[in-house]
């Protein structure tokens, strides 16, 4: 019997390991899919807290990783495949073994919805980003486009012309699910423009961004369209698809936590991280619910006299 096992291996599940682990909770991880989150697939982190000079995503979930080892965290390279139970104890099942806990804390992330056009995952971190807020500053006089036509389209967008030359956004349809007042704040930006009815179909350079090769929905024209970088802005999709029918979810498939902390609607099951966090999706967020999770993990097991 385990007393917590952590499902995830991104900022916010090392981070609870950490914190699990210091507490003497002696917890296990499960890395997941993608062992070290999106931060894997990104190069330079510059507004992690300490790292004056920025840091690589992979050497910063490297250094995680073992900070959370050093302290006790047993780090299982595996895939959750499904967790049984609506009260502790929980089994959490993979594909190799299954494993009793007190405690379950979530934190799968949520993964960016990408175009699957090529170019797209071999150019990333190298000019194609799904995170303005993170990578903006690295296209300071650059032109780029953003590829969307929601809310976060516009936000990005505007959020971008802090650094960039000039932004267009790519959108398939003529209208925009974005709201008005978003709408008409992008298009009263000088540095905005709009390329709509259109899709992309490659985005093409060698170790960087150069071009894209663009389509018209409706006319069937083909263009090239020269940038420095192309930002996703089509939605997140979180990873929660082995809690449907055991966690309550909102519609949109995060994580819904009804009390001021990280726990769910299954006592003994908290979240922490971008599955639960449709709004900040930073890292350094995301570190700290997992700090939270891992307390508010502790003092449950206190009460329960264990």
């Amino acid at each position: 019997m385990q007393n917590v096992v952590i499902i995830g291996s991104g900022p916010a599940g090392y981070t609870a390991a950490i914190y699990a682990a210091r507490a003497n909770l002696s917890p296990t991880l499960i890395a997941g899919l993608q062992p070290g989150g999106q931060l894997t697939i990104t190069s330079d982190v510059e507004n992690w807290p300490g790292e004056a000079d920025g840091v690589l995503g992979p050497e910063l979930m490297e250094k995680l990783k073992k900070q959370a080892l050093r302290f006790g965290t047993e780090c299982i390279d595996d895939v959750v495949t499904e967790v049984v139970g609506t009260s502790s104890p929980f089994t959490i099942k993979t594909a190799t073994r299954s494993i009793e806990t007190k405690v379950v804390i979530i934190a799968t992330g949520a993964s960016a919805m990408w175009l699957g056009v090529p170019g797209e995952e071999r150019l990333q971190g190298k000019g194609v980003s799904a995170c303005a807020t993170c990578d903006g500053f690295f296209f300071r006089g650059k032109d780029i486009v953003v590829v969307g036509g929601g809310d976060t389209a516009m936000e990005e967008a505007t959020f971008l012309t802090r650094f960039a030359n000039s932004v267009k956004i790519i959108h398939r349809k003529d209208d925009f699910r974005a709201s008005k007042i978003m709408v008409e704040k992008a298009r009263n930006n000088p540095k905005i423009s709009f390329v709509v009815n259109t899709v992309v179909d490659e985005i093409c350079g060698d170790n960087h961004v150069t071009s894209l090769r663009t389509r018209n929905v409706v006319n069937g024209e083909i263009a090239d369209l020269a940038c420095d970088g192309i930002f996703m802005a089509i939605g997140h999709k979180p990873n929660t698809s082995i809690f449907t029918g055991l966690i309550d979810l909102d519609e949109k498939g995060y994580i819904v936590l009804p009390s001021k902390s990280t726990a769910t609607n299954i006592p003994g099951i908290f979240a922490c991280g971008d599955v639960a966090d449709h709004v900040y999706r930073q890292a350094v967020t995301a570190a700290g619910t997992g700090c939270m999770a891992a307390l508010d993990a502790e003092r449950w097991i206190e009460a329960q006299g264990e």
